[in-house]
């Protein structure tokens, strides 16, 4: 069969790939704290007709006659640039202007355990029956001891300042004594992070532990981005160039479609020879 025929099949994979992963980034256009996908990719292996030769006393060099055999996939990345932030006004709903990570864990009735740790840009939290803090899912936000963060339920009100300190009202209405702060996590390579679906993401071996292995640190330091109150940050996916790019995998997909009818012209015209 002709080499081309296999080049095409190739790159219509990749091309459904990507716009897959277009595809997703679409259908994530609302979601709060949401990071766009990316594809890459490389040339696969190439086939050497002939070799380099290097000049001798009486004639100069010659390249390598090579013949490519198709493209691969190379990566899919996640772009962590800042999402926009929509102000909402609500007290726990929370956006991070910067870098990092909030914390969300399971942990036990009174608060305690060792449960395995998430990462989440999506700062909608909510307050369940024993005035814990939690995410959509029930998970625990985390402070800077790496604690669930409880409000009182006889507090007459709470705030939380650009730093994570959540500053209570107490009954008496003096503001309670020894604040605890949300905490935050940053990676040595975010894009290292793995996806684990409701918004949550989880460590690997290539992103590196959270702040060093340390507890959530204090927002604003270490790196990590402030807090911004009543706001909501929003996905990252650009519309105009997911669509644009969405019109050049279905050019490069249909492109590689005329490559196979073409080498099987060729190798119609192959077999009519024979009649």
């Amino acid at each position: 069969m002709l080499r081309s025929m296999y080049s095409g099949i190739s790159g219509m994979k990749n091309s459904q790939t990507k716009l897959d992963v277009i595809g997703n980034n679409i259908a994530n256009v609302n979601t709060f704290g949401y990071k766009k996908g990316r594809t890459t990719f490389s040339d696969l292996v190439s086939q050497q007709l002939a070799g380099a030769t290097g000049p001798g006393d009486n004639r100069g060099g010659v390249n390598p006659r090579q013949v490519g055999l198709g493209s691969q996939l190379s990566s899919i990345d996640t772009i962590h640039t800042q999402g926009s932030l929509q102000n909402t006004g609500r007290e726990l709903d929370l956006g991070i202007s910067g870098d990092g990570f909030f914390v969300v864990a399971e942990r036990d009735q009174d608060g305690q355990g060792e449960g395995a740790e998430s990462f989440t840009r999506a700062g909608n939290f909510y307050l369940d029956a024993n005035g814990n803090i939690v995410n959509s899912d029930g998970l625990y936000l985390l402070d800077t001891d790496g604690a669930p963060i409880n409000i009182p339920d006889d507090s007459q009100s709470f705030s939380i300042g650009s730093d994570g300190t959540v500053n209570i009202i107490d009954a008496d209405g003096e503001l309670a004594d020894n604040p605890v702060q949300i905490g935050l996590a940053k990676f040595a390579n975010p894009d290292g992070l793995e996806k684990i679906g409701d918004n949550l993401y989880r460590e690997t071996a290539n992103s590196g532990e959270p702040n060093d292995g340390g507890n959530p640190v204090v927002p604003g330091t270490n790196g990590t981005g402030g807090l911004v109150a009543g706001t909501l940050e929003m996905s990252n996916v650009d519309l105009s160039e997911e669509f644009t790019e969405m019109i050049v995998a279905q050019r490069g997909f249909q492109a590689n479609t005329r490559i196979i009818t073409t080498s099987d012209e060729i190798l119609q015209e192959l077999v009519n020879l024979k009649r």
